[in-house]
């Protein structure tokens, strides 16, 4: 049996674990990989948080302009009427003061641009007096909702409807009214100033937004007056079940959200803002895709750069992995091979059994364990009878044939992973027993020349007529100052004592020269 061929406990260095070059590269490129990835991530998300809000700050502050604007731009009409209805009051609205009172309101409607005209009904809806130097007769507005507006309610206060289209000269107009009493407190009329609708197309289109943005201008109860882009069968729609009224509204009066238009389906950054003056809603917005095209571009830009840097890790990765794997291999084969040398510069090569190299390595390893451990030591040496007359009579080939039929024997007699059966030299081997008194080589001794006889293999030189070995037995516990060459000579000389009594034999040699020799067997 092949035993190792240094002292694990004494070997330089010990057990030393090889680091898993291989796995710690693969889980290095991993973490190359998911790092890189990461930090992609991590830019692509802060740019698009920075894109967002800054888009927010920008549709708050675009918001705020639109509704300041639109609050200056009724305000202003508000105060027009105001003051003509003090003029109203001053002067009466016979016939006779109309002429003056269509003068006041056309100084009115030049003054202000937003204006397309001014107009005084009575309480049946009949034009009195307008800002147009001729008023159509025989056209009433008693079906107009801010007529009926007035008419149903006593409140003196500005109402605002949806935009219409000027019964005077067709133009879309933003009604702004108010209600005219008489003395005693009775409704009289309605004043009303109509708002163009172009004014605010062109105040929408001075602001710098995206073709896909969009504003707009509504009641508060959702009903569409102005919007851009501009398109007239939206005009009177009602947005109340868009979620800025349904939604973000009733929580508070401005803010932003990101919103698919209800309208055209379009997803918007949307800043709107709820008028404090007056019941108007004002919002405006950039689409998504506008928003972030700069990020786009960047990520597209981002991505492609850290994937040709993976690609370049991977590549690199591969090569490396591909060549630590060579060099695994290549190990492999180096460290077969110097086991296969090993085998061949410790063992025989007809036999399998341990050469002399091996026998002394392991004498000596055994010699120091047995020093320590005070155990014993026990070493049979074995020689085949006759064996030279064997070669004279069947050949040297045949002779090879019985040397290794003789090594099994050994083999088959050594169960213990400590025991070494080698071959001596020529004929003669030896069996080195760690941990086995002289007791357990007599024992083992004869098991080797029984298991020898039983192969039977046929010897016309021979007196019993078959092969048969000669054994010599010596045992003994290590002190540390022994001699191994006189420990291997005891044991030889107890193989010359069974040869000289007349082979076929186990002899023993005991640890002291005194007394005689024992003898296991004379057969």
């Amino acid at each position: 049996m092949p035993v190792p061929i240094y002292d694990p406990q004494h070997a330089p260095g010990g057990n030393l674990k090889r680091l898993p070059l291989l796995k710690a590269a693969v889980a290095f490129i991993a973490t190359v990989f998911l790092c890189l990835c990461g930090l992609l991530f991590l830019q692509l998300e802060q740019s698009w948080r920075h894109d967002l809000a800054q888009a927010e700050v920008n549709s708050t502050n675009l918001t705020r302009a639109i509704a300041q604007q639109a609050e200056d731009t009724f305000m202003e009409a508000d105060l027009v009427l105001m003051s003509l209805s003090e003029w109203i009051q001053a002067l009466g609205d016979e016939p006779r003061q109309r002429p003056r009172l269509q003068q006041i309101f056309a100084r009115r409607v030049q003054a202000l641009t937003q204006l397309s005209g001014v107009f005084l009904y009575d309480k049946q809806g009949q034009w009195l007096v307008s800002s147009f130097n001729e008023s159509p007769h025989g056209k009433d507005v008693a079906d107009r909702d801010y007529f009926r507006f007035h008419q149903q309610n006593a409140s003196l206060q500005v109402h605002i409807s949806p935009a219409i289209r000027s019964r005077a000269n067709g133009e879309w107009i933003i009604p702004i009214s108010r209600r005219i009493n008489d003395r005693d407190g009775n409704f009289q009329g309605v004043l009303m100033a109509g708002i163009k609708l172009a004014y605010f197309d062109q105040f929408f289109k001075s602001f710098n937004i995206d073709e896909q943005g969009a504003m707009f201008l509504a009641l508060s109860d959702g009903t569409l007056i102005a919007r851009r882009p501009f398109e007239e069968r939206q005009i009177g729609a009602s947005l109340s079940r868009g979620e800025i009224f349904s939604k973000y509204l009733p929580e508070a009066t401005s803010g932003n959200a990101m919103i698919t238009s209800i309208v055209d389906g379009v997803t918007r950054l949307y800043g709107y803002r709820q008028l404090q003056a007056y019941p108007l809603v004002v919002a405006a917005a950039n689409s998504k895709d506008s928003i972030l095209k700069g990020w786009y571009a960047s990520a597209y830009q981002s991505s492609a750069i850290v994937a040709l840097v993976l690609l370049g890790v991977g590549l690199f990765g591969w090569v490396f992995v591909s060549q630590v794997r060579n060099n695994e291999r290549i190990e492999m084969d180096l460290r077969n091979a110097q086991e296969a040398l090993e085998v061949i510069a410790t063992h025989d090569s007809l036999t399998g059994l341990a050469n002399r190299r091996l026998f002394e390595r392991s004498l000596m390893i055994e010699f120091g364990r047995g020093a320590r451990q005070h155990s014993p030591l026990s070493l049979i040496m074995v020689d085949i009878d006759y064996f030279k007359r064997y070669n004279d009579t069947y050949g040297h080939v045949a002779g090879d044939h019985c040397l290794t039929e003789v090594a099994q024997a050994l083999k088959s007699c050594c169960q213990r992973k400590a025991d070494l059966a080698v071959r001596y030299g020529g004929e003669e081997f030896a069996v080195l027993l760690p941990d086995t008194d002289i007791h357990g080589a007599l024992a083992m001794a004869e098991q080797i020349r029984c298991s020898v006889m039983q192969r039977d293999i046929a010897h016309s030189g021979s007196p019993v007529g078959c092969v048969t070995v000669s054994l010599g037995c010596y045992s003994f516990v290590p002190s540390g100052r022994d001699s191994i060459e006189m420990f291997i000579e005891r044991a030889d000389e107890a193989l010359y004592q069974a040869k000289a009594m007349g082979r076929n034999r186990v002899m023993a040699l005991p640890a002291e020269r005194t007394g005689e020799p024992l003898q296991r067997s004379d057969r």
